[in-house]
């Protein structure tokens, strides 16, 4: 699903974000990211997310090589991957159903079928019943479900997350992973980038570690 070949990222002369990194992730896994901050998770799945692009090496999604693809390419890939943020970035002016069926509009998806896949993402993650609230009514966990909802509403073939849980405490960074593995049961490829260590135990799936921009073994 996912295969960086000798990829780097430079920004300036002085700071090397990722350096010469190889790693291939298949179909269908779950995968964390781990390391201290400033190794280079962030900006990985910014390269992921195409917000920015490699200063060196190829990085291929589902057979294709981001580098290469025409603007209309990228924008068909961009709806194959949710991405869900540690701070939720929901519109504090709109309601949950709003927030959720923001991306959806701007792609022109006809409203009943914004409707409908709205109401089933908000069904799955357990709030369906706060359609009409606003996030600033919500928790910080409901808001992250929301977020997740969003993510998936597009019925990604890639999640990404960066420090998901990071605004959470343990009960609830329990239960919006139960939701990670939820939909990578359905075949979702996930990729999770977080510092948290004890959370990574929990769920006991394959970690990669980035120092300084480096894959590094870790027990």
């Amino acid at each position: 699903m996912i295969e960086a070949r000798g990829v780097s990222k430079f920004y300036g002369q002085e700071i090397c974000a990722l350096q010469d990194l190889n790693l291939v992730i298949g179909k269908g896994e779950f995968v964390f990211l781990t390391g201290p901050s400033g190794a280079g998770k962030s900006t990985l799945l910014r390269l992921l997310l195409l917000q920015e692009c490699p200063t060196e090496g190829d990085l291929i999604v589902g057979g294709r090589n981001l580098a290469r693809l025409s603007p209309t390419e990228t924008q068909a890939y961009r709806r194959t991957v949710g991405f869900v943020f540690q701070d939720f970035k929901l519109i504090p002016t709109k309601t949950v159903f709003d927030n959720v069926t923001f991306v959806m509009r701007v792609l022109g998806v006809p409203v009943e079928q914004q409707r409908k896949r709205t109401y089933q993402a908000l069904k799955w993650v357990g709030l369906q019943h706060r359609l009409n609230a606003f996030p600033l009514e919500l928790s910080g966990g409901e808001q992250q479900r929301v977020a997740i909802a969003r993510a998936l509403v597009n019925e990604p073939h890639l999640v990404l997350a960066d420090e998901p849980t990071g605004n959470l405490d343990a009960d609830l960074s329990r239960d919006i992973m139960t939701l990670f593995r939820d939909m990578n049961a359905q075949g979702t490829t996930v990729l999770v980038a977080t510092h948290d260590r004890e959370l990574i135990r929990s769920v006991d799936r394959r970690t990669l570690y980035l120092e300084h921009g480096k894959l590094v073994d870790r027990p």
